[in-house]
C-alpha cells in the first residue's frame, strides 16, 4: 500500500521536520524489578531534581541582577534593609549598663565564689547484666561444688568407719585358743556402735 500523503499544515512547521525528545536515561534499560532498578529511578530523580533547581537558580539570579541595575540607575542613596538592628538588640543596648561582677555565673548555676560537686550518673558498664548472672552462675557452681565435697568426704568417712567396724567385729569372731568367741573385744565394738547410734 502506498504511504498516506501529510496534511499541507504540518508539512510546513518546523517541528514536524524535528523528531520528538525521548527523556535521558540513566544505568542498563532490561533492569529487573528490585534494589538495582530503584537505585537507578532515585538516581534519575536526583538529576531531575538538581537541574530544575539550577535552572530555577539560574533564573533567580537573572532577575536579581535585572532588579539591581534598575534599583540601582533609580535610587543610588536607598540604605540596605541589613543596617536596622532587631528590636530586641536595640533595647539591650540602649539599656544602662550593669558591673560585670553581677552578671558574671558560673557553669554550675551559681556565682564564681560558689562551688557545688555536680551529681553524675554512674558511667554504664558494658555487659553488667550479663557480668552479674555470670557472677550469679560462678558463685552457685562453687556452691553446688563444695556441697558436693563435703558429701563426699562424709561418704568416705561412714565408708571407712563401716569398714573399721566390720573389721573389729570379723576379729572378735574368730576364736581363741579353744576356739571360743572373745566377748570383751565384741561388747567393745558393740558399745562403740551404741554410742553412735545414740549420739546421732
Amino acid at each position: 500500500m502506498a504511504s498516506k500523503r501529510p496534511h499541507d499544515d504540518t508539512f510546513d512547521t518546523p517541528s514536524a521536520s524535528k523528531k520528538p525528545r525521548k527523556g535521558f536515561s540513566v544505568g542498563p534499560a532490561n533492569l529487573p524489578d528490585g534494589t538495582h532498578l530503584r537505585k537507578v529511578q532515585k538516581i534519575k530523580k536526583d538529576l531531575i531534581h538538581k537541574a530544575k533547581l539550577k535552572r530555577s537558580y539560574a533564573k533567580l539570579k537573572g532577575r536579581e541582577l535585572d532588579s539591581n541595575t534598575t534599583t540601582s540607575a533609580e535610587a543610588p542613596s536607598e540604605e540596605p534593609a541589613s543596617l536596622e538592628l532587631h528590636p530586641a538588640r536595640q533595647a539591650m543596648l540602649n539599656a544602662p549598663e550593669e558591673p560585670p561582677q553581677e552578671t558574671t555565673i558560673s557553669i554550675s548555676g551559681g556565682t564564681g565564689d560558689q562551688r557545688r560537686p555536680r551529681s553524675r550518673k554512674p558511667k554504664p558498664i558494658p555487659f553488667q547484666k550479663e557480668a552479674r548472672e555470670a557472677q550469679k552462675r560462678k558463685e552457685e557452681a562453687q556452691a553446688r561444688q563444695e556441697a558436693y565435697e563435703e558429701s563426699s568426704r562424709l561418704r568416705q568417712q561412714k565408708l571407712e568407719e563401716r569398714e573399721r567396724f566390720r573389721r573389729a567385729m570379723a576379729k572378735a569372731r574368730t576364736g581363741g585358743r579353744n576356739g571360743q568367741r572373745k566377748l570383751g573385744r565384741e561388747s567393745q565394738v558393740l558399745l562403740e556402735r551404741v554410742r553412735r547410734v545414740v549420739g546421732e
